[in-house]
């Protein structure tokens, strides 16, 4: 950084909201007019926060007071590596024409979205259905975790933990039950070039549709094979 020049009035604290930046101090008048780096920031926030899932708010902080800035003609924003426009994050500010300057704001991008809420107590194994759950619009960037979104989410699953009336639903709030289950007999399928043989056996664990299973023979071998509904285990 250059310290020429006292810090420029519009890197004091920014508000964006969907469309709109606001600034709480206006462009200081210069002798020979710049390009306004207010703009640019803005075009390059609405920009970068298109297509997020909801409806979007920016808050950009400001510089230290202490840190002097020379005048640049074309101030060029863009996301630090590593970092990402999501929750509290950083955006750096780099002077490409005039100076040699680069800086970091601290940004805060909120994004509001529509979840599932439980309008009541789950326990485990419960199926909850539409009348134990209603539509919040919730700060997605808060949440860690995949949120459910849409009761279909929750078709044929069951609770995997208490949850509290209120609480936003997550995906790992909730399982599928077991296309298998530990103990259950189940059919072997072995396929291949024109022929299917079945046989039996017993499982030695739980596994939804898609997992994988051990499963001990009749002949007391150990094999095995993708669990799929109806107890059938598939030896492929």
């Amino acid at each position: 950084m250059n310290p020429r020049n006292p810090i420029p009035v519009w890197l004091v604290h920014c508000t964006f909201v969907a469309t709109a930046i606001f600034c709480s101090t206006p462009l200081r008048a210069r002798s020979a007019p710049l390009p306004d780096p207010v703009q640019a920031l803005k075009v390059y926030l609405e920009r970068a926060t298109t297509g997020l899932p909801g409806r979007v708010e920016v808050s950009v902080g400001a510089l230290d007071e202490r840190i002097k800035l020379a005048p640049c003609a074309q101030v060029e924003p863009y996301v630090p590596q590593g970092a990402r426009l999501w929750g509290r994050s950083s955006i750096g500010l780099r002077c490409v024409e005039g100076a040699g300057w680069n800086v970091f704001l601290p940004v805060d991008i909120k994004v509001f979205g529509r979840a599932l809420v439980a309008a009541r107590a789950f326990f485990p194994g419960d199926n909850p259905g539409q009348a134990d759950v209603r539509e919040e619009e919730i700060e997605l960037t808060r949440e860690t975790g995949i949120v459910v979104t849409q009761l279909g989410q929750l078709e044929g699953k069951t609770a995997a933990r208490m949850v509290g009336a209120g609480q936003i639903l997550k995906q790992d709030f909730f399982r599928a039950p077991p296309a298998v289950g530990a103990g259950d007999t189940v059919q072997l399928v072995y396929n291949g070039a024109g022929f299917s043989i079945l046989t039996g056996g017993r499982a030695l664990a739980n596994a939804a549709d898609g997992q994988q299973v051990r499963v001990q023979t009749e002949s007391g071998r150990v094999v095995q094979g993708i669990a799929r509904l109806g107890r059938v285990v598939d030896m492929k």
